[in-house]
């Protein structure tokens, strides 16, 4: 995992990077491999300071951006949208790979002893 933080009209303190550090050593737990993680720290004119995350990898990408009065609420922000966004997306892979693989040969077989079964039936019944 590579991070990089970049400040704009704030000061680069190493209590921010400690933090900052320390939120983005939560996300190893979602992803393997290399990934890049990517902050961007800034106070706007209205003295809102804003933080924006950007998680990039070899196939996927995500974004999220907080505003608060304190940077360390919003450092917290961003990473509590970043887990929601990728719970969301981990759970319409899970749901993909099992809709896929749904059927089992059981189930077939269970079917297809039950239309065998309707069939003969419905010939006796013609028979008759």
């Amino acid at each position: 995992m590579k991070i990089v933080s970049s400040f704009k009209h704030l000061e680069h303190t190493e209590s921010l990077d400690l933090k900052i550090h320390e939120k983005s050593q939560k996300l190893k737990k979602f992803f393997e491999g290399n990934f890049e993680v990517q902050w961007t720290c800034h106070i706007d004119d209205s003295k809102r300071q804003f933080a924006e995350l950007k998680i990039i990898g070899p196939q996927f990408e995500y974004h999220a951006s907080a505003h608060s009065e304190s940077m360390y609420k919003s450092l917290d922000q961003v990473i509590s949208k970043i887990e929601r966004q990728i719970y969301k997306k981990k759970d319409k892979w899970k749901n993909h790979i099992s809709k896929k693989h749904n059927k089992t040969f059981k189930d077939q077989q269970v079917a297809q002893s039950t239309w065998d079964e309707q069939f003969w039936e419905d010939k006796k019944d013609i028979a008759s």
